[in-house]
């Protein structure tokens, strides 16, 4: 048994639990990885930065090393351990579970910010699926992975920190900007968040966020350049 040297002396950090946690929830929850990946949800939102997205992304719950080295001593793989969890908080109403055609899901916390939250994604999931004229920009947009597909396809695995950054470049940058960042870096070899923050950076500071016009024709001048140097 690993021991714990108890809370430091001074101020610490805390992440708030409705008092219905604890009286309603906690008694009736029967599983301990149940009981786990709740908590660690709690957490995670808690500590997102005010303008930073109301959900977690199972790519996130899986590239982080804390949570998975804690489901590691239940029976099973971390991972069925991780699906097993999700499905039962789900299914208790712990969580609202938001299905993505990428299989990168969405969880948000079943209170008032996440029910908001949520029911706008369902809105959005479904202003999408609707008939529309077909375009290049929106048959790009339906198959774009998100940023931590992106990051785990071409660099590896996610770390909180790092997942935090890059919700916030989510919220800051479109998405074409940010998979046309990744793509640079895989064709330099750079495979670093901090590489691509970069050229998202600027991207913003040399003229990508001009007209449309313009910024074709800066990504068209300036892809040999961001390539080669």
């Amino acid at each position: 048994m690993k021991l714990f040297s108890g809370f430091p002396a001074g101020k610490v950090s805390v992440t708030p639990l409705p008092n219905l946690f604890f009286s309603e929830l906690c008694p009736a929850i029967d599983d301990l990885a149940e009981l786990k990946v709740s908590l660690h949800i709690f957490w995670l939102i808690a500590n997102r930065q005010a303008r930073a997205p109301r959900y977690v992304a199972l790519s996130e719950l899986r590239a982080d090393r804390t949570l998975m080295q804690s489901l590691a001593v239940s029976d099973g793989k971390p991972e069925e351990v991780l699906a097993r969890a999700l499905a039962a908080a789900s299914n208790r109403g712990t969580l609202l579970h938001h299905a993505v055609g990428s299989g990168d899901d969405l969880y948000f916390l079943n209170d008032e910010t996440g029910r908001r939250a949520y029911e706008k994604s369902e809105a959005v999931e479904e202003t999408s699926s609707l008939p529309h004229k077909a375009t290049r920009e929106s048959a790009d947009a339906t198959v774009r992975p998100n940023i931590f597909v992106l990051y785990e396809q071409n660099i590896g695995l996610l770390t909180p920190m790092i997942s935090e950054e890059m919700m916030q470049a989510e919220q800051e940058y479109p998405v074409e900007w940010i998979a046309d960042a990744f793509r640079i870096a895989v064709k330099q070899n750079k495979r670093s968040w901090a590489y691509v923050d970069g050229i998202l950076k600027r991207m913003k500071t040399e003229g990508r966020g001009k007209d449309s016009k313009k910024r074709k024709h800066w990504w068209d001048d300036e892809y040999d350049k961001y390539v080669n140097r």
